[in-house]
Order: C-alpha cells, then structure tokens, then sequence
C-alpha cells in the first residue's frame, strides 16, 4: 500500500509540476477571472429581469448585472480548466507515454491527473466565488463555489479528452471555447431568448447554471442539479479515461520491468525498461516536464 501511495504521489507531483510550468495559465488565473466576471458585472445595466428557474420553480426577478455576471464567472472557470487540462495533456502525453510503456501503471497516472483537476478547479472556483462576492453577495456563496467546483470538473476533463485525441493545440482551444462560448451563452436569460427552452437542460453545464443561480438569488438548495453537473463531469471523465487508455495503449504487459525503489530514500524513481527492449522503448526524460 505505502508503495503504491508513493507511486500515486510521484505521479501527481508530475502533473502539478507540469501545470505550475504553464506561466500563461497562471495569468489567465489571477487576471482573466476577476476582469471578466467584473466588466460582467459593470457593463450589463441593473435592470431587473424576470425569469423562471426550473431548479427551484420560482419566478425570479435578479439584476440583469448580477445574473450576467454568474454566467460570466462560469464561463471563466470553464474556460481556464479546460484550458490548463488541455494544455497539460497535450504537452505532457509523450511522456505519459514512455512512462506507461515503461512500467508506470496508467492506473497511477489517471488517479494523479483526476487529483491535480480537482485542486486547480478547487483553487479557480475559490477564486472566482471569492471575486463575486466582492462584487456583490449571492445568498448562497458555499453553494455557487460547489457548482462553479463541478462546472470545472466537467470541462477540466474534457480538456483531458481533447488533449488526448486531438494532434493539433489549435484544434483543442478551439474545441473548448467554442464549448463554452455555446453552452453558456444559450442560458444566460440576458443574451438569448431560448434560455428558458428545454433543449438547455442537455447542455455539458446546465446543472452548475441552474445551481449557481439558485446560489445567487435564492435561498432552496439544490443538490439534484449539482448532480446532474457531476453527471456530466462522470460522462467526460469517461470520454477523457477512454482517449489516455487508447494514446497509452502501447504499453503492454510484460515490456518493462515495474518501478523500483530509489536505494536508501523509500521512494519510487522512474520506471526503466528491460535491456531487451531498450532500443524500441526509450527511458522516461523528467526534463519534458
């Protein structure tokens, strides 16, 4: 077990080093999630606007401003996890694939990739709760954080998906702001007539909408619709699991020997393969981090 747990932490050491390196990602971060949701917020007028929100079943009458400014937090969130997860994959699947075609379980892999989604999603709806609430105080900030969490869970592994099928970064920006784009700007009541059409309820964040919303001008929880987003973030997992397995797949049993401990320092080094296979499987190179 202590074995591999040291695996585990190993591996995730690797992709949060992978992400810390993305200098880019961490502007988007600090600056790109308060300009956006604060000119939001400034440039929509206050003018009340009605709505029906199908998560609790009130009609509501929130600040145009306030309103636009929740699906502008999301769009945020979303954009800079499925962002951060793309690029990480994307940059680093070369060496996921040495490091499983040498021996490293894929198992350790997908539990350190899932870990380090789940802090940087952590860390971007934290921020992004704290920001609005120095705009203006949703009723529920606890709750907007937990679906601002689970809308970057969904599009954080999405951007695992893209990353892992697609061969141009390119064509996975694309990918991921025009999911975005789409999928918010059909639910904001403020941009698009057809906000309150069935066909929203089929959209990748329609659960952390609807409870974001909730959070912001209502008092009833909504746990059903936080879900319903976890559904969605079960569904891309899938989709993101499906597409590292088939960009691994080379990695097959008995091509390397396991990972052995580093002599005197109880922890795994990386793997190394047998010296029969060391002319078509080349060792693990930390320095593509």
């Amino acid at each position: 077990m202590r074995f591999h747990l040291a695996r585990f932490a190993l591996a995730t050491g690797f992709a949060l080093t992978e992400h810390g390196r993305n200098r880019f990602a961490m502007v988007l971060v600090t600056v790109f999630v308060p300009l956006w949701t604060v000119l939001a917020y400034l440039a929509m007028p206050d003018t009340p606007a009605r709505m029906h929100l199908r998560a609790t079943g009130e009609t509501l009458t929130p600040h145009g401003n306030e309103l636009t400014e929740i699906s502008g937090a999301l769009n945020a969130v979303t954009l800079i996890t499925g962002f951060m997860m793309f690029a990480a994959t994307f940059s680093g699947s070369r060496f996921d694939r040495r490091l499983a075609a040498a021996g490293y379980p894929r198992t350790h892999l997908v539990l350190a990739k899932v870990t380090a989604l789940a802090l940087i999603s952590a860390v971007v709806a934290a921020y992004a709760t704290a920001v609005t609430c120095l705009v203006w105080t949703p009723r529920q900030p606890l709750l907007l954080g937990a679906a601002l969490f689970s809308a970057g869970l969904t599009y954080g592994a999405l951007g695992v998906g893209f990353g892992s099928v697609l061969r141009r970064e390119v064509e996975g920006m694309f990918a991921i702001v025009m999911t975005s784009i789409i999928d918010l700007a059909l639910q904001n009541p403020i941009m698009s007539s057809g906000a309150d059409n069935p066909v929203v309820r089929y959209l990748p964040s329609y659960g952390a909408m609807q409870a974001s919303t909730a959070a912001g001008f209502s008092t009833h929880p909504v746990p059903g619709h936080l879900a319903i987003q976890l559904t969605w973030f079960a569904g891309a997992a899938l989709i993101a699991l499906t597409g590292f397995c088939r960009g691994t797949r080379s990695a097959l049993p008995g091509t390397a020997q396991p990972a052995t401990p580093v002599p005197g320092s109880g922890a795994p080094s990386l793997p190394t393969p047998r010296s029969t296979d060391a002319s078509s499987v080349p060792a693990p190179d930390t320095t593509t981090l």
